[in-house]
C-alpha cells in the first residue's frame, strides 16, 4: 500500500514538474517556477523513498537491472536540478524526469522479487562511484544532444520557443564540459576502486565491462585533452561525448540487460 502511494507521488511530482517546464519553454503562459520545482522535488523525494527505504529497514534490494536504472535516473535528476536550477538549462529536466518516473515504477515492482547481493562496503563504494559516473556522463550526453540541436537550429535560423528557452550556446558548451570533467573524474575513481576491491574478474563476468569501461575512459580522456590542447568544441565535442557514452552504455546496462534479463543470471 505504501509502495503504491509512493509510486503515485513519483508520477504526480515528475509529471507535474515536466508539464510546468514544458509550459515555461513553450511560453504559452508563465508558470510559477517555484511550484514547478516543488513538484519535481516531490517526485525526487518519493523516488528516493522507493530506492532507499528498504535499505534503511534492513531489507536488501540488490543492484539488478531495473534498480540500477532507477538509481541512475534519480542521480541524474538530482544532479541536473542542483546544477541548473537557477539557469534556463533546467529545461533538460523535461527529458530526465520522465525517464526517472518510468524507471522508479519499474524498479519498485522489480525490487520485491530480487534480494540483496550481500556485498561489503568496498564493493558498495565501487558500485556507488560507477553509478555516479554513469549518471553524470549520461547528463553530459543529453547536454551534448541539446548543444547539437541548438547549433543546428542557429545555423538554419530556426527561432523556435524551445531554442529561446535554452541558455546561449557558449554557456551550454561550458556546462557540457563541466559535466564531462566531473564524470571523467568519477569514472577514473570507479576504475581505480575496481582494481583495488574486485579480486576475481573472470568469475564475476566483468572482463567485458572492464574493457568497455576503459575504452570509454580513453574516449572521454582524449576529448578533454583535445579540449584543453586544441580547443575542441561544437560537433567534435558532441561526437566524442556520444561515442564515449555509447561505449559506457554497452559496458554497464548492455551487459546487465543480457546477463539478467535475457540469460536470467544474477
Amino acid at each position: 500500500m505504501i509502495e503504491n502511494f509512493l509510486q503515485f507521488l513519483v508520477v504526480l511530482g515528475y509529471a507535474g514538474g515536466c508539464l510546468g517546464l514544458a509550459l515555461e519553454a513553450a511560453d504559452t503562459r508563465r508558470p510559477d517556477v517555484r511550484l514547478t520545482l516543488s513538484l519535481g522535488l516531490l517526485g525526487t523525494l518519493a523516488h528516493a523513498a522507493i530506492l532507499f527505504a528498504p535499505n534503511l529497514a534492513g531489507i536488501g534490494s540488490g543492484t539488478h537491472f531495473f534498480r540500477s536504472l532507477s538509481l541512475v535516473s534519480w542521480f541524474m535528476g538530482v544532479i541536473t536540478a542542483l546544477t541548473t536550477v537557477r539557469t534556463r538549462a533546467r529545461i533538460l529536466l523535461v527529458v530526465i524526469w520522465p525517464i526517472a518516473m518510468i524507471s522508479a515504477v519499474l524498479g519498485a515492482r522489480a525490487a520485491s522479487t530480487i534480494g540483496d547481493l550481500g556485498h561489503g562496503w568496498q564493493i558498495r563504494l565501487h558500485i556507488l562511484l560507477a553509478l555516479s559516473a554513469y549518471s553524470v556522463l549520461s547528463i553530459a550526453a543529453l547536454q551534448a544532444l541539446a548543444v547539437a540541436w541548438q547549433e543546428y537550429s542557429l545555423r538554419r535560423k530556426h527561432w523556435t520557443s524551445m531554442l529561446r528557452a535554452l541558455p546561449p550556446l557558449s554557456a551550454m558548451e561550458a556546462l557540457l564540459f563541466r559535466y564531462i570533467i566531473a564524470g571523467f573524474a568519477l569514472l577514473t575513481l570507479t576504475i581505480l576502486s575496481g582494481a583495488l576491491f574486485i579480486e576475481d574478474w573472470m568469475a564475476q563476468h566483468l572482463v567485458h565491462k572492464t574493457v568497455l569501461t576503459l575504452l570509454a575512459w580513453l574516449v572521454f580522456g582524449l576529448l578533454l585533452f583535445g579540449r584543453f590542447k586544441f580547443g575542441w568544441r561544437g560537433r567534435t565535442a558532441v561526437r566524442f561525448t556520444l561515442a564515449g557514452m555509447a561505449v559506457l552504455l554497452l559496458a554497464f546496462f548492455g551487459s546487465k540487460f543480457v546477463l539478467e534479463i535475457v540469460l536470467g543470471r544474477p
